[in-house]
């Protein structure tokens, strides 16, 4: 009778601790994703221009270093080593809180004057163009319903609309990343062509196996363009 009142008691209780411990990492990923926005700030305000993502392979450093021409604009990851962030794992790829290499995307042009390629990641890039120029090409939208490789549904940008996206777009998949993804909205992250096409990322609150766009519990976070000119000008980086 004992040991049945025992298991009553642990089968109401387990349950709560998952979500406690779930809650936990959710908000330890969404602290490591706000250092590494202010890394990737103040990396700019120090050298003028953003970092590459890394690649699986570069060991937690820019791809290639030096940035300019990056090896994978949308679908890196945060290059640890080049911020000077510790990294976590053997590839020296900075982990979430469920193990996953946290990921990176970079605008890899100006939308004003997309001839003029890689101008936020390459040495004084940015400042060469002007800050009126300055007008970053990945976008956030609310939902995958609709979207295109550099356009949102009309109505759902969480980032300025195609006259101007954002600089940055930092994300985790979550803690379904093993068996997840295969939602419409998931599949959106991580972006999977790292040429200049494919340039939408989804974010909005968690949702279970939604009828409509499958789980989501990516978290996914951005710079503004402004935010990045204004730090980098303070900085006297930019004109």
């Amino acid at each position: 009778m004992v040991l049945a009142i025992v298991g009553l008691l642990l089968a109401g209780f387990l349950p709560t601790l998952n979500s406690q411990i779930e809650q936990q990492k959710t908000t330890e990923t969404r602290k490591k994703l706000e250092e590494i926005q202010q890394a990737l700030i103040g990396f700019a305000a120090t050298n003028g221009r953003l970092p590459c993502p890394a690649t699986s392979s570069s060991h937690g450093q820019e791809s290639p270093i030096g940035g300019g021409n990056c090896t994978n604009f949308n679908d890196g990851f945060v290059p640890a080593s080049t911020l000077g962030i510790d990294s976590t794992n053997e590839q020296r790829l900075l982990l979430d809180a469920w193990s996953n290499p946290i990921r990176y995307a970079v605008s890899s042009w100006s939308k004003s004057n997309p001839s003029v390629s890689h101008v936020y990641t390459s040495n004084n890039g940015m400042a060469t163009v002007g800050i009126s120029a300055l007008r970053p090409n990945l976008f956030v939208c609310s939902t995958a319903t609709s979207i295109g490789a550099d356009v949102c549904a009309s109505g759902q940008y969480l980032t300025p609309d195609t006259n101007g996206g954002v600089p940055i777009v930092i994300y985790s998949t979550g803690k379904n990343t093993p068996a997840g993804g295969t939602g419409l909205d998931e599949a959106a992250n991580p972006n999977p062509n790292s040429s200049d096409s494919n340039r939408t990322f989804v974010s909005h609150t968690p949702t279970p196996n939604s009828v409509t766009n499958g789980e989501f519990d990516d978290i996914v976070v951005w710079v503004s363009n402004n935010l990045l000119i204004n730090r980098m000008v303070a900085a006297g980086k930019l004109p």
